[in-house]
């Protein structure tokens, strides 16, 4: 197993895995459909510029797991008050037949690393009930998050 840093040519595969992920989180095909050309749009020029940047997982040269990563903006807070960015993950996705490996855990502790080397001190992510178990064991807690779609 080797891992990789991403590609501006592994915009199809993390399209792809973001759609498993949400797929086998039970999300509707309506929605997968509408939403993968449009993330596709936004990812393309975030990779190119590196705002949009991870690991990919690779095993005789088949991505098997990937994790995306992004400092994004946001005001000084109790938990970093002294920084105006989070490390923010997403797009964590292991194929089936390669999961309860390690996997997953091996690319986090990388971006612990890569967010570390960026001088972050604080991430989030958004976990679907699959990942939670993963994230608690490795030390993440729930926030007080809440979210509703707007009309």
């Amino acid at each position: 197993m080797e891992i990789r840093d991403i590609r501006s040519d592994d915009v199809n595969l993390i399209c792809r895995h973001r759609e498993a992920m949400f797929r086998e989180a039970g999300r509707d095909e309506n929605s997968l459909s509408a939403m993968t050309p449009n993330f596709r749009n936004w990812l393309e020029p975030r990779i190119i510029d590196g705002s949009y940047f991870g690991f990919l997982a690779t095993d005789n040269n088949t991505v098997v797991a990937g994790i995306g990563m992004m400092a994004i903006d946001w005001p000084p807070h109790p938990s970093h008050p002294h920084q105006d960015k989070r490390g923010y993950i997403l797009n964590v996705y292991v194929e089936p037949a390669y999961r309860r490996r390690g996997i997953a855990g091996r690319l986090m502790e990388m971006a612990d690393v890569e967010f570390k080397k960026r001088g972050l001190t604080y991430a989030i992510l958004h976990s679907t009930k699959t990942g939670r178990p993963l994230y608690e064991k490795i030390g993440w807690s729930s926030t007080t998050e809440m979210a509703k779609p707007l009309p």
